[in-house]
């Protein structure tokens, strides 16, 4: 039972989050997984989020965006939002563009950084290295322990094993962004968002 509570990172009285009031609004940042390409943006993640969450949910994906670009665009998205909450879900396109891990790692724990020093709060999506059974690279889990952040790890790969929920190679359809809005929800509720 420890271990169930251990992996959940939500049991116990210690939650992870401070619960949303409705007026907040959260920050979906990443590329194009958050972005919804492969379907309509009602149907993408953000929007099915915020119909599972009743906060507003800011889509702010790019496709093909890279940790070193969304670095750069990450301060000027959190000015103009000014979120309570920031899903940061991004790396993806490092890891098919075969840039170095420990660069994607260090943009990463940068935009961490920011993130924290606007008071926002803050959950961690990871996706896979380039392995048939990889659950997300390493480095998501080390910045979520380093940082004390929730972090889901494993949606990602489980989506991209499950051809009837993808559009293509590496995006999902309206089901499999259904499915990630629903981990991601259970994620924040389990961590004491709301």
């Amino acid at each position: 039972m420890l271990v169930l509570c251990v992996a959940l990172a939500g049991c116990g009285s210690s939650d992870a989050l401070q619960p949303l009031n409705s007026g907040d609004t959260i920050v979906a940042f990443g590329d194009s997984l958050t972005f919804g390409l492969g379907t309509t943006p009602d149907k993408a993640y953000p929007a099915v989020l915020q119909a599972l969450s009743s906060v507003t949910v800011i889509n702010a994906g790019v496709s093909g965006e890279t940790t070193a670009e969304g670095k750069l665009r990450l301060p000027s998205v959190l000015d103009e939002h000014d979120p309570a909450l920031v899903i940061l879900f991004e790396g993806g396109n490092d890891v098919l563009r075969n840039l170095p891990a420990q660069q994607t790692k260090a943009n990463l724990d940068q935009m961490i950084r920011t993130i924290q020093a606007r008071g926002a709060q803050l959950v961690l999506v990871g996706v896979p290295e380039k392995s048939l059974f990889s659950s997300s690279a390493p480095w998501y889990a080390e910045l979520a322990e380093e940082h004390g952040l929730p972090l889901e790890k494993n949606i990602v790969s489980k989506l991209l094993k499950k051809p009837k929920l993808k559009s293509d190679r590496v995006h999902f359809n309206a089901d499999g962004y259904r499915v990630l809005a629903e981990t991601i929800h259970l994620l924040l509720s389990e961590n004491g968002a709301y």
